[in-house]
């Protein structure tokens, strides 16, 4: 599929003739409000009939010629998608397009917060193709390591069979309306609690028919960084051929102390977990300064690390299907989908830009006397992120939340992602 960005003296009505594409095809396939208006920097994605175009870093030993057989595709295709290469001088670690009908096979995990149970069913239909686990957020625990469920998802977990998606019980040391380190430092420094807690999600997995367990323990104390492991081995132990899914935040370098990463030794978990979610997502953060959620070369980054510490191949990075929009001077932050931050700028007026370091979106605007500025996700960013899944040979991905409408990412992925089932 093509992007177009669109510029000053754009219509609708002449993006469709350019590209041969309908009007309807391009608000449905955007999201977009109307056919009336569009606004510079707006980032369409419409169809074509290219092949999906792969990310490859050159390895010793590559070839054209041999590139070319590998991914089923002509050297004159791949010569024309690297305008600038020379194709005789190759050099380890350059990053090459290759245009290619085999699509980049990856495992995606999608979050969903349960509402209604005809909402929760409407999003699981849309997006059976494109997921391979649903983590249903809704588990916690008591200060003695007693899993309960907070919102009944029987509904979820039978239509997840059904579609093939693996449902995975997700647990997180929420209390009241956000994450405790004190719950979750109480229980794993205690043996007697921290077995009550494997025994406890172990049970209600199997009872309730999870085919394995989404961990996501935040803030908690670096001083339990050890214990969390033990935890991680014994659940692990427990759940035997089920799924265990860790999700940890993002980091660069290991910093033992920090309150917020130190907990989380990444080559011992990535020892016992079969899938490490790392959360690549809130870069910029609720209540901060007005910066890109998830900015491209940070993600780099992040990855880079991540990977001296475990096997790419368990290793997803996490998507936001979401924006901020922040009021500048107070830094007051309002989430909302990514669909919803992409037609708030056309509902405005304000030209969208687009930071080409971060490889984000952004834009600003003024709701009476207060400035705004609204970070999100775009066609173009997403397909950023996607390149660096191919690149680092990674596991896949997961997105946050899948009830938050992202038109683009899912029509990029059906189209150019190979979703596996049931990988593990």
């Amino acid at each position: 599929m093509a992007i177009h960005v669109v510029m000053h003296g754009d219509n609708l009505w002449a993006i469709s003739n350019r590209y041969n594409v309908s009007i309807q095809s391009i608000i449905e396939l955007n999201g977009l409000p109307s056919a009336s208006t569009i606004v510079p920097g707006l980032a369409l994605y419409l169809p074509d009939n290219m092949p999906p175009l792969r990310s490859y870093q050159i390895k010793a030993g590559d070839h054209i010629w041999q590139l070319a057989q590998q991914f089923n595709t002509d050297i004159s295709m791949i010569i024309a998608a690297n305008p600038g290469v020379d194709p005789n001088h190759l050099f380890i670690g350059q990053i090459i397009n290759i245009p290619s009908p085999i699509k980049l096979e990856m495992s995606t995990l999608g979050f969903l917060v349960p509402s209604s149970v005809s909402a929760n069913l409407a999003t699981l239909n849309g997006l059976a193709g494109h997921l391979t686990y649903l983590a249903i957020v809704a588990y916690s625990f008591t200060n003695e390591g007693f899993a309960f469920n907070t919102i009944e998802d029987a509904s979820i977990v039978m239509r997840c069979k059904e579609l093939n998606i693996t449902p995975l019980l997700m647990i997180r040391n929420y209390s009241g309306s956000d994450f405790s380190a004190e719950l979750a430092g109480r229980v794993m420094e205690n043996p007697t609690f921290r077995a009550n807690l494997v025994a406890s999600i172990v049970n209600l997995t199997v009872q309730r028919g999870f085919g394995g367990v989404s961990i996501d323990l935040e803030f908690i104390p670096p001083a339990r960084r050890n214990d969390f492991i033990t935890f991680l081995t014994d659940l692990k132990v427990a759940l035997g051929e089920l799924i265990l899914h860790v999700n940890v935040h993002a980091k660069t370098a290991d910093i033992p102390t920090n309150r917020i990463i130190g907990a989380y030794d990444y080559a011992r978990i990535g020892q016992v977990a079969d899938l490490v979610a790392v959360m690549t997502i809130d870069y910029g953060y609720p209540g901060g300064p007005p910066d890109p959620i998830a900015p491209i070369t940070w993600m780099e980054q992040v990855i880079q690390y991540s990977i001296t510490q475990m096997n790419p191949r368990k290793l997803q990075i996490a998507m936001p299907l979401y924006g901020y929009d922040k009021v500048v001077h107070t830094n007051k932050t309002h989430a909302q989908s990514v669909l919803a931050a992409q037609n708030q700028a056309i509902t405005t007026g304000s030209s969208i830009e687009f930071d080409n370091s971060a490889k984000s979106p952004w834009y600003r605007y003024w709701h009476r006397v207060e400035e705004h500025v609204v970070w999100f996700e775009d066609i173009r960013s997403y397909i950023e992120k996607y390149r660096l899944i191919d690149v680092y040979q990674l596991a896949g991905t997961t997105f946050w939340q899948i009830s938050l409408p992202a038109p683009q990412n899912w029509a990029y992925l059906g189209r150019n992602i190979a979703v596996v089932k049931n990988i593990i």
